[in-house]
C-alpha cells in the first residue's frame, strides 16, 4: 500500500544531451568534416600540386581522428573546441599561406 506521504519526487526532464548523445554527434560531426576536408585536399591537389596544400589538409585530416578518439574517451567540450579552432586554423592557413 501506498502511503500519501510516502511519494517519490518525479525525476527533473533533462532539456540538455546526455553525455552518450554528445559524443555521437561530435564523432558524426568530426566524421563528416574528415570526409569534408579530404574531398578538399583532392580539389586542391588536382589545381595545385604542393607540399604545403598536403601538410595543411593532412594536420586538419589527423586533428579530426583526435577529436573522434577524444569524444569516444569523453572529452567532447575539449574535442569540439579543438575542432573548431583547429579547422578555423587550417582554413585560415590555406587562405594566407598557399597560393
Amino acid at each position: 500500500m501506498d502511503m500519501p506521504g510516502n511519494e517519490e519526487p518525479l525525476p527533473e526532464s533533462r532539456v540538455g544531451l546526455t553525455p552518450r548523445q554528445a559524443r555521437r554527434i561530435r564523432i558524426v560531426l568530426a566524421s563528416v568534416l574528415m570526409v569534408a576536408m579530404a574531398a578538399v585536399l583532392v580539389v586542391r591537389l588536382a589545381s595545385r600540386t604542393s607540399v604545403l596544400v598536403v601538410g595543411v589538409y593532412g594536420a586538419a585530416l589527423v586533428l579530426c581522428g583526435v577529436v573522434i578518439e577524444l569524444s569516444r574517451h569523453g572529452r567532447t567540450r575539449l574535442g569540439t573546441w579543438l575542432l573548431g579552432l583547429g579547422l578555423a586554423a587550417a582554413l585560415a592557413a590555406d587562405w594566407l599561406l598557399l597560393p
